[in-house]
């Protein structure tokens, strides 16, 4: 289509507009109207290519580890250089993928659409965010030029305070600025969904997307700040030893297990939580019910949020912590999976019963089930005291934390990219060589993680690069993993690039979704509508749709 031709729009309850409009993806201003944008739309688009970008670095360490670790002896690279490696995959994966991938990108192109605005509250600050972030980047990657990072990716005392051979100050300089990236997206969430929502879009007929990053941007908002003043801290001591975590200066070391976890905690939900949300769209889509449930889904959310920020200890049981807080901070983390189990059995009856069809997201969306399931249940394990002592800083712990939040966060991004591409691009992309990655990325998943499950119970420790020769047959068959886990990785990338100028096009509602952003052209005009929608339907009414569908046909005839 082009970009200054009539544009038809049919949005519901409103008459048909006919007028010349611009489409927001063209980039006939050039570059620099790209780099100046207060577009929502074009802003998460430049998210997606950065995020990318720091994805396949992320990876590409991980590939050097698994290579390390294809023999039980060092014979790739030296301890310390191993050591660097396993940190800058960590920082890189969790700071510049994980916690922005769904928000910044996603989040951020279909939620004013979503709700029926026309941009985010503050346009401005919103490409501020992305020009955070990627200063933030610029600094972990310029840390790791220096010479890179060697305390893992959680910057432990005493190993970010008092050695010297590692660019600490750097790389948490990069953090600190990544962490106002995501304070101002939250807040521009916040904002956008509490003042901004479309005439009779209600709190209930929210999608549950909104929802989950509604939560999400709440737990950004409080917990970051906590991780700045961690690191700031951090620096402080390394620089001029104020004594904050030394305790030959008068510090307490736990005092830092304490601040660091009270955020690190929380932002396993705020990686997953829009991850959940992404599934919430697609179940419903390709079930072709409304979610069953939709308010104690939504209230899980909520609950995730809340109790997010009471279960940090759990990860310091061999710390040093009282008998009595260990037992609270066990019962606690086990209170938790509560919110996670009710939306995945409020998922399971959404499709029972269902009209389900197994396109590309919905294959993603049942690989995010089985493998966040496996992570959750091995997050009982950790929360147990006596199975803690013995799993803590095994492979156990690895394989635990990747099933939660590259099996299920990195699933349900993925999902999500082919679920919304088509109104992101106005492109089909080829549906057979989709399903062949989606199916892919599963087994090369699995394949590399479960057997380090069986490395941690037996014994096997995390962040060591050589290992006792009677472990070697199941590092093997991770390494295996992680080499089909990576053609699963960039078969996406091929493809989605390709179907920019080849594929098909899309049309406004490919998947007959009931979400607004569907009811528009795609990709979507600059302002999103030529007139302001009103909303008098509930999320996912699917005998909405149908009648609007057969209006439309009537009208055509």
């Amino acid at each position: 289509m082009s970009a200054t031709s009539s544009t038809i729009v049919n949005l519901p309850d409103q008459k048909t507009a006919t007028i010349p409009k611009k489409n927001y993806i063209t980039a006939e201003d050039g570059l620099l109207s790209w780099l100046l944008t207060g577009d929502h739309k074009r802003i998460a688009m430049l998210y997606l290519i950065s995020i990318t970008f720091f994805f396949f670095i992320g990876g590409a360490f991980a590939g050097l580890i698994r290579l390390e670790l294809l023999t039980p002896q060092a014979d790739l690279v030296a301890s310390d250089t191993y050591n660097k490696l396993f940190t800058m995959h960590g920082i890189i994966m969790v700071f510049l993928f994980l916690v922005p991938s769904v928000p910044a990108t996603i989040g951020n192109f279909v939620i004013p659409i979503m709700i029926g605005a026309k941009d985010l509250a503050f346009p401005k600050v919103n490409l501020l965010s992305w020009y955070l972030y990627m200063v933030g980047g610029l600094f972990t990657l310029a840390a790791l030029v220096l010479g890179g990072v060697d305390t893992g990716w959680t910057f432990t005392t005493p190993l970010s305070t008092h050695y010297l051979n590692t660019h600490v100050v750097t790389a948490g300089l990069g953090v600190f600025i990544i962490g106002f990236s995501s304070i101002f997206t939250g807040l521009n969430f916040i904002v956008t969904i509490h003042r901004m929502r479309a005439p009779g879009m209600t709190w209930f007929r929210m999608p549950l997307f909104v929802w989950s990053n509604y939560a999400a941007s709440i737990m950004m908002v409080l917990g970051t700040p906590v991780l700045a003043i961690t690191l700031v801290l951090v620096v402080l001591e390394r620089t001029i030893h104020i004594g904050v975590f030394d305790p030959t200066l008068g510090g307490d070391p736990l005092l830092f297990q304490h601040l660091f976890w009270f955020y690190s905690h929380p932002a396993v939900y705020i990686m997953i939580l829009p991850g959940m949300g992404v599934i919430s769209e697609i179940i419903s889509t390709f079930s072709r019910k409304r979610v069953f449930g939709y308010s104690a889904v939504a209230f899980s959310s909520v609950a995730i949020a809340i109790f997010g920020f009471f279960v940090w200890a759990h990860h310091m049981f061999i710390m040093g912590i009282s008998n009595y807080s260990a037992l609270v901070f066990s019962l606690l983390t086990m209170l938790v999976a509560v919110p996670s189990a009710i939306k995945i059995f409020n998922w399971s009856f959404t499709m029972q019963k269902g009209s389900v069809t197994f396109e590309t997201p919905m294959i993603y969306a049942f690989g995010f089930l089985g493998l966040f399931t496996i992570g959750g249940m091995t997050g009982v394990f950790l929360g147990a005291l006596g199975m803690d002592i013995h799993l803590t800083e095994t492979y156990f712990i690895v394989a635990h934390f990747h099933f939660v939040m590259v099996g299920g966060m990195l699933m349900a991004f993925l999902a999500g990219v082919h679920f919304w591409w088509p109104k992101m691009t106005g492109r089909m992309y080829p549906e057979s060589l989709s399903k062949l990655a989606a199916v892919t990325t599963f087994i090369g998943f699995n394949l590399t993680f479960l057997p380090q499950f069986i490395l941690g119970y037996l014994g096997m420790p995390r962040r060591y690069h050589s290992y006792p020769a009677e472990f070697q047959v199941l590092n093997v068959l991770s390494t295996a993993g992680a080499t089909v886990l990576g053609i699963g990785y960039m078969l996406p990338m091929i493809y989605l690039a390709w179907s920019l100028k080849y594929g098909a096009v899309a049309g406004n509602n490919p998947w007959q979704a009931t979400g607004l952003e569907w009811q528009i052209q795609s990709p979507p005009l600059t302002e999103n509508f030529i007139e302001t929608p009103v909303i008098d339907y509930e999320a996912y009414d699917y005998e909405w749709l149908a009648h609007k569908t057969e209006q439309e046909v009537t009208t055509v005839g």
